[in-house]
């Protein structure tokens, strides 16, 4: 009961912190920068810029996930290469008004491409690049693509943006520790995207979850999403960590509860609507428009609602 109660105390106090207004009609909450949101310190010496909770757009120049920093004492290690090169300049723009600290090292969350497409601006700051095996594959594949997407979408914004690969790769996890802080970078298993990581730390109990956990807006399901291994490493991986803080991937910072709701609880709810689909020997068609209005009031919804359902259906059918 006590760590419920000190989860719920913390919460609170990030609220305080961090405006917590999530709408995706909102194009932008800080004109005078191509960020989305101005970054906001979550506990000491951690940092975020908070994306929309929308598609990327133009209006937020493709700013639609969180881009998180750590002012470590002996250099600053910044979560999310963004998703383009004058977004990526953007986010250092506002790291220098924090701290004198260089970067010295970026860590893509997973290989796409608002965790990515920025690669290129920093590696003209000479900065190291860390991602997992299977997002730098990933990347390999698809940052063309992604690339000219995003051009499509950002227009003069996308301005200097190529698909840029990490320069270094792991296994299963990556031991830091700079300055004040120990980091553990880790891939805990299948999640929502191929080499998806998650950045913790442990003496704060915080957790930079990148696309494990959303918050405030539907995850969304891609034909690579893994449901079933996501739900697993969650239960076996992700929750055991015991994080106070959790900043997710999409959304603003919150707890570890709030994730819990709005990611496990979203997927086990959707597959269990499927599974009722499969059990009655209806097809595809009916699977697209089982009940999910539980989660109506979640921004993305009316964009991704639909499309999940399909491909979940889909994969369970070989299950």
């Amino acid at each position: 009961m006590r760590n419920h109660a000190l989860s719920a105390i913390l919460a609170a106090t990030i609220s305080l912190a961090i405006p917590a207004h999530a709408d995706q009609s909102i194009p932008d909450q800080y004109p005078g920068s191509l960020l989305y949101a101005k970054p906001v310190e979550v506990i000491p010496h951690v940092w975020s810029a908070i994306g929309a909770t929308a598609p990327p757009t133009y209006d937020n120049a493709g700013h639609n996930n969180n881009l998180s920093f750590i002012v470590t004492g002996e250099g600053v290690i910044v979560v999310n290469g963004s998703a383009s090169y004058l977004l990526a300049r953007a986010l250092h723009d506002e790291i220098k008004r924090i701290t004198d600290e260089p970067v010295v090292l970026v860590i893509n969350e997973n290989g796409q491409g608002h965790a990515a497409l920025g690669n290129g601006y920093w590696a003209e700051q000479n900065v190291p690049i860390l991602a997992h095996e299977d997002a730098a594959d990933a990347f390999d594949e698809d940052g063309l693509n992604s690339r000219d997407r995003h051009k499509t979408i950002l227009k003069e914004r996308a301005e200097g943006t190529e698909a840029v690969a990490p320069t270094e790769t792991f296994a299963d996890a990556k031991d830091i520790s700079l300055g004040r802080f120990k980091i553990e970078v880790l891939h805990l298993g299948p999640a929502h995207s191929p080499g998806d990581i998650s950045v913790w730390l442990p003496d704060e109990k915080l957790v930079i979850a990148g696309d494990m956990a959303f918050h405030e807006r539907l995850p969304p399901i891609f034909d690579d999403t893994d449901t079933a291994g996501w739900l697993e490493t969650w239960v076996d991986e992700f929750e055991p960590l015991g994080a106070l803080y959790v900043i997710p991937g999409h959304g603003h910072p919150t707890n570890m509860a709030q994730v819990r709701r709005y990611t496990h609880d979203y997927l086990v709810y959707l597959r269990g609507k499927i599974q009722e689909v499969i059990d009655a020997g209806d097809g595809l068609a009916e699977a697209y428009y089982v009940d999910q209005s539980p989660y109506a009031h979640l921004d993305t919804f009316g964009e991704l609602a639909t499309r999940n359902a399909g491909r979940v259906f889909e994969a369970m059918e070989f299950e």
